[in-house]
């Protein structure tokens, strides 16, 4: 089921990890953002969008993590894009084969992944996405993951965030691929912060669509974690622990798996912990 959030701005929210779809209106059809999950759903967005009439003319994937990279065929041919990095590390993450992301990832059966990660990309340059659509700013950031774009949707009021500025989700760092990742973070954050004021609408990867002042405590919310995270201490975030959301328990582990994992990287490099 399509929801609007903003004029000519719908999502498609998914069972797995309230994941958002997001369907931006353009002059000859759509631009499907980070297109859904498990089967069943995708095939719900195609037949909504055929009821409605509209033809996927562009794709776009926020950053390279398997959710994010999914495709149906009912979806059409319409080029898919991403950022030039994200595309680079999808690509080296698929050589492997297919089975062996699944396998490695835990990718649930109901997910079908005949078209996973066909993405180009974009320019190393490039600021907007190419179609023929109301502009879309790139926001690009090394937060979460390599070459993650958020998406400033300029005369709708809306930013799609990617994995980032969700109501169940902790910051969660990509702790591979970034030399100072909680900075990383920040940083991404203040990108976010600076177009804050010509946003009147959020779209988290996973989780609740807010409003502009949500928008600021969310950020605010993020930074306090990261502060918390990089001293190396426990966190009063209400995304883990006991007031975590029903079903997002699992947050609490991702927390302590971070903190682990920044402490073992602060004794290798020999810092205080």
């Amino acid at each position: 089921m399509l929801t609007q959030v903003a004029e000519g701005v719908l999502i498609h929210e998914s069972e797995f990890c309230q994941s958002n779809a997001v369907v931006v209106q353009g002059g000859a059809g759509v631009l499907l953002i980070d297109a859904g999950v498990h089967e069943d759903e995708m095939r719900c967005l195609v037949s909504d969008l055929s009821e409605l009439g509209h033809a996927v003319v562009a794709g776009f994937s926020t950053h390279p993590h398997w959710d994010h990279l999914l495709w149906h065929g009912g979806l059409g041919t319409a080029p898919r894009y991403g950022t030039a990095r994200c595309a680079a590390t999808a690509r080296d993450r698929l050589s492997g084969g297919v089975e062996a992301v699944a396998k490695a990832a835990g990718i649930p059966e109901e997910v079908s992944l005949d078209l996973l990660g066909l993405i180009t990309g974009l320019p190393a340059d490039a600021t907007q996405i190419p179609w023929d659509g109301p502009g879309i700013r790139i926001i690009e950031h090394q937060a979460h993951a390599p070459g993650h774009a958020a998406l400033l949707l300029e005369d709708r009021g809306v930013l799609v965030a990617g994995d980032m500025l969700s109501d169940v989700l902790i910051p969660m760092l990509d702790l591979n691929g970034t030399a100072d990742p909680i900075e990383e973070y920040f940083t991404a954050l203040r990108l976010l912060e600076d177009v804050a004021g010509d946003v009147d609408a959020v779209v988290p990867g996973h989780g609740s669509v807010c409003g502009a002042d949500p928008l600021r405590a969310r950020i605010d919310q993020d930074r306090a974690y990261l502060h918390a995270l990089r001293d190396g201490k426990d966190s009063s975030d209400s995304r883990i622990g006991l007031s975590a959301k029903p079903g997002w328990e699992w947050v609490s582990d991702v927390h302590a798996g971070q903190l682990q994992r920044l402490r073992q990287r602060r004794e290798r490099n020999g810092t205080p912990v």
